[in-house]
């Protein structure tokens, strides 16, 4: 009997291991059978396992527009197209890259007229401006968190080319703290601090890299809520006045970048937690310009050599030191961004810890 039994775990053995060759190795129609039956969720998992980060559990990762083979497939899966007879433009309000940033007025089916702003597509524009144009689209389409600024759709199949976003009435950061100097609490300022913080947390989990985050490219609405945007300064601007040439010949704004990034182009969380203490900087000093007039290059020299920021006036003793956490010359010492909204969390229910002054105390560490 024991024979008997041994033989047919033998031959189930056997016969186990012919199919799994038979389907892996020999037959090809078996591999597309396979195939055929994986979901979209499954092949999207299988690309991010040849190029993207993996996605923490339960998290939604992101998708490198630049890997379709067709980069229209990549605005048409992630942003949604919209009628153009929907939308009514109602002035400028400045200019981006790629032509005119409007206000005006969006009409969605079954629900009243909502506020956006219109980035649309200067005419005479050739293929490749079109395209990375719409790769932003293809990236905030992606993005669903209260501090990341909102996609509405796009305008693909008429001229002019559109993208079309919530409306943030107070503009950006730099230039919305400029205009309001000191008339606002610490408190508040926190707060801010915190929904930026918040949604890099968010970007960061995803594996997106910003590579751009600067109180420029932060964008304020009436209830003084804060939102990531310009996403299409994830590849690198030739244009941007904030930039400087690197060794590796592309422009990057060197006041905002960490040292590896600038020296080698090692983009990562960790680089965007350095441009992060440059946004709390900006913040407590009401929009003042990083490094003040010092030369990019006398920026990468100083930084080189240990210099730090000094804390704003007015700025708690908490904050600078959370500044000099995220400037932090090895990368892997700089805090991620859960750590960086927990302990702003902690600020918040915690309001008398923001009474201590840089200028009261020194020498704490953080």
């Amino acid at each position: 009997m024991d024979k008997v039994n041994s033989f047919s775990c033998s031959m189930w053995f056997f016969i186990t291991v012919f199919l799994v060759t038979e389907c892996v190795i020999v037959s090809p129609r078996c591999q597309w059978y396979i195939k055929s039956k994986m979901s979209s969720e499954e092949k999207r998992r299988t690309n991010y396992q040849s190029g993207h980060a993996l996605p923490f559990p339960g998290v939604k990762a992101y998708v490198d527009p630049d890997t379709y083979e067709d980069p229209t497939q990549a605005v048409h899966e992630f942003a949604k197209e919209i009628d153009p007879t929907r939308i009514r433009i109602e002035r400028v309000i400045g200019a981006g890259e790629f032509g005119e940033v409007c206000s005006g007025r969006l009409r969605i089916p079954g629900k009243r007229e909502i506020a956006v702003a219109i980035k649309t597509l200067k005419g005479g524009y050739v293929e490749r401006q079109r395209r990375d144009f719409l790769r932003e689209a293809s990236i905030m389409g992606q993005f669903d968190h209260p501090n990341i600024i909102r996609l509405e759709g796009v305008v693909t199949k008429s001229r002019p080319v559109m993208i079309v976003v919530e409306y943030m009435e107070n503009g950006s950061l730099d230039s919305f703290l400029r205009t309001h100097d000191g008339q606002f609490t610490g408190i508040q300022l926190v707060g801010m601090l915190r929904g930026i913080a918040s949604g890099m947390k968010y970007l960061s989990d995803m594996g997106y890299v910003h590579r751009d985050l600067a109180a420029r490219n932060i964008l304020v609405n009436s209830n003084l809520v804060c939102k990531v945007s310009d996403f299409g300064l994830s590849r690198v601007l030739e244009d941007d006045p904030e930039a400087a040439y690197t060794t590796t010949g592309g422009k990057i704004p060197i006041r905002w970048t960490a040292p590896e990034a600038i020296s080698y182009r090692k983009f990562s969380s960790a680089s965007d937690a350095w441009s992060y203490g440059i946004v709390m900087w900006e913040v407590m000093s009401y929009g003042e310009r990083p490094y003040w007039e010092m030369s990019n290059q006398d920026v990468i020299l100083s930084i080189e050599e240990g210099y730090r920021l000094p804390a704003p006036m007015g700025c708690p003793v908490v904050l600078h030191q959370l500044m000099l956490h995220c400037w932090q010359k090895e990368r892997s010492q700089r805090p991620k961004f859960t750590d960086v909204v927990s302990f702003l969390d902690k600020l918040i229910r915690n309001p008398s810890s923001l009474l201590a002054l840089v200028e009261d105390i020194q020498g704490e560490s953080f």
